[in-house]
């Protein structure tokens, strides 16, 4: 990241030239939930106990409610703005079959993101729709979290592993978990207790890391790949869901494949890239409903 690239501005700071860099793209392709759109176009999320509002303006980034030692700190590395992702898109784009994809989600950018939250949320997330999702993840941070202020407007940060340990199954199931209440409870008082330590999870190597989140109750392959990838830096992750597997159907593979083939196949193909080019291809499918 080019620092010299930064100017302070009334209540934020401004970003000039940067590349493959879209709101819609980043916010928007699954990997976050607590980020929402406003009627002027810019978006308003809640991250490491902080609310910020990011406009786009032709080419520049301006990040509301920091400043640049916040951004050096937290949001450079929260955007990934280290890494170059036009090296990305140019390998990517070599497999003729991608290239529409990642030309199609050409600002998207992956995350890094607390691991609680992350755990928290894709146990949440499984056989769920994204507005319920939300909805749940936003009903634990009111029962739970700090309460945060910006622009007259409460928002609500999301718990420490202490708070969240306070509540009982039932407590989960009122915040909407349905189902998923009793495995948020058994995972959240193992990282209390300190049965689980997500750190030394996330210093495993990448099939290490996978094989030691579905110890946890309401993780399966899928959701440990979303966890690994958006908040353990694991990029060979390749989570295949519904959307992701329709892409690759269309694609790449017969229809009878199944998933585990499809996570396979995708690793095998993009390697250190796959967590990427998954991203690539559930934009896309997505958001092109695409139908196989």
């Amino acid at each position: 990241m080019d620092y010299s690239k930064i100017k302070n501005i009334d209540d934020g700071i401004l970003i000039t030239n940067v590349k493959n860099f879209e709101l819609s793209h980043i916010f928007d392709c699954g990997q976050c939930f607590r980020w929402n759109r406003r009627s002027n176009g810019n978006y308003v999320g809640v991250a490491f106990g902080k609310v910020i509002e990011v406009e786009k303006r032709e080419n520049d980034v301006l990040i509301y409610n920091t400043n640049e030692d916040e951004f050096r700190n937290v949001w450079c590395e929260y955007f990934d703005l280290n890494r170059d992702y036009g090296e990305i898109k140019e390998e990517l784009s070599k497999d003729t079959l991608l290239k529409k994809s990642v030309d199609f989600g050409y600002g998207i950018r992956i995350l890094n993101q607390e691991k609680l939250e992350m755990l928290i949320s894709f146990i949440i997330s499984a056989n769920n729709r994204i507005p319920m999702i939300k909805r749940a993840i936003e009903n634990i941070s009111k029962k739970w979290g700090e309460k945060i202020i910006y622009k007259d407007e409460v928002f609500y940060s999301f718990p420490t592993v202490e708070k969240l340990h306070s509540g009982s199954e039932k407590d989960f199931e009122e915040c909407s978990t349905g189902f998923r209440a009793k495995y948020l409870k058994d995972t959240i008082d193992k990282v209390y207790n300190g049965e689980v330590d997500l750190n030394f999870i996330a210093s495993l190597d990448d099939d290490g890391c996978h094989k030691e989140l579905q110890k946890l109750m309401g993780v399966g392959p899928k959701v440990a790949d979303c966890i690994m990838l958006f908040s353990m830096k694991k990029y060979s992750a390749f989570p295949v869901d519904v959307w992701v597997k329709k892409a690759m159907m269309k694609f790449y593979v017969a229809p009878d494949v199944s998933l585990k083939k499809i996570r396979d196949f995708g690793r095998n193909r993009f390697g250190n890239l796959s967590g990427f080019a998954q991203q690539y291809l559930f934009y896309y499918a997505r958001e092109n409903k695409i139908q196989v």
